[in-house]
């Protein structure tokens, strides 16, 4: 009797392909930069509590028909956003928000079947190690959570009050930066070629660098809160706060360290300060790059970075003074993320530098 065996599907027999796996990840940095210009649409317009059925596996597609669209407007009309706000809304209408939250869904998928069909191919491939393979996997269970804390943020929204909760709101923006921050850094470590090697920048450069993205990061998630507050509709000018440079009412709620997450006056005035604080340390970084780093080359992210985070902080102080316009917002939120990259990728030139020719 004759038997047979089944040859097993050769994994990871390939040497790693830094450029492809490192492109890769590049093109799915784009996808969650275009990802935060969707969702900062869909928050300005409202557009949010639109679609109030969480279906990720099932509803792929949208209403296709009259009677469809009926229903899930039906639904719609029992939320408190309809109730105390667009009560007077008709279908038309409906449709024209409806589809902003839905390509904000759908996008999300995208980005889902983008990142993990490469995956597989490159994983089968032995383009990519084991290890990286771990953190590759750490970053795909943080983008489901990211979907599952988006719906955990809109349900907020479905209850009682018919806006989100700016708690839930900020700690979606904050998984989105961890998940960014973490992609584009390993996407920096994947194109390193062999004109790299390891940088001899003094550690308190680096640790300046470091600041810095700390910095930033909780500057964005005061500018969470700001958004969730709908901070940023008062108190409309710059620098001054209601004629004062310090504003009354900064600390009127008790306990004290509420009014941090609750009060406007308070949300936006500390926006406000660690804005200029984020300026004058990139400014403070650039100059110590600048003494530092010899090569030419190695001091275009520093450049890049100031000139992001000044342009970054006339943009915001734009939209404030404008009270908010939709374009302005969304540009403003893009430019906190260009503002990460920039500082990751200065972060990165100063633990890797390009070899000197001898």
């Amino acid at each position: 009797m004759t038997t047979f065996t089944a040859n097993p599907i050769p994994i990871l027999v390939g040497k790693p392909n830094h450029l492809a796996v490192g492109s890769w990840l590049l093109v799915i940095c784009v996808m969650v930069l275009l990802m935060v210009i969707i969702g900062g649409v869909t928050r300005l317009t409202h557009s949010g509590l639109s679609m109030v059925v969480w279906e990720p596996i099932t509803s792929w597609l949208p209403p296709l028909t009259t009677d469809e669209w009926q229903k899930i407007f039906l639904i719609y009309k029992e939320t408190p956003e309809f109730k105390k706000i667009n009560y007077g809304m008709g279908l038309d209408d409906f449709k024209s928000i409806f589809w902003l939250e839905y390509f904000h869904r759908l996008w999300g998928r995208i980005i889902g079947i983008t990142f993990l069909l490469p995956f597989f191919y490159f994983l089968l491939r032995g383009w990519i190690s084991r290890s990286l393979a771990s953190k590759l996997i750490f970053i795909f269970i943080l983008g489901m959570a990211q979907g599952v804390l988006g719906w955990f943020m809109v349900k907020s929204g479905l209850s009682d009050r018919p806006d989100v909760s700016q708690y839930r709101l900020t700690a979606h923006l904050a998984v989105a930066i961890i998940l960014y921050a973490y992609l584009f850094w390993i996407a920096l470590g994947q194109l390193h070629d062999q004109k790299m090697e390891k940088s001899i920048i003094s550690k308190n450069c680096q640790r300046l660098a470091v600041t810095n993205f700390l910095w930033l990061f909780f500057t964005m998630l005061a500018g969470g809160l700001v958004a969730g507050l709908d901070a940023g509709f008062t108190y409309n000018t710059f620098p001054l706060m209601d004629g004062k440079l310090i504003p009354d009412g900064l600390f009127e709620n008790s306990p004290v360290y509420i009014n941090f997450f609750e009060n406007i006056i308070t949300v936006q005035f500390a926006h406000r300060l660690m804005a200029i604080v984020a300026v004058i340390l990139v400014a403070s970084l650039w100059w110590q790059a600048r003494k530092e780093i010899a090569s030419i080359p190695d001091l275009w992210p520093f450049h890049v970075f100031i000139t992001i985070v000044i342009l970054q902080f006339v943009l915001g102080v734009a939209t404030l003074i404008l009270v908010v316009p939709i374009h302005l917002a969304a540009a403003h939120q893009l430019g906190a993320f260009l503002s990460l990259t920039a500082c990751l990728w200065a972060l990165d030139r100063l633990v890797y530098r390009r070899k000197i020719d001898k």
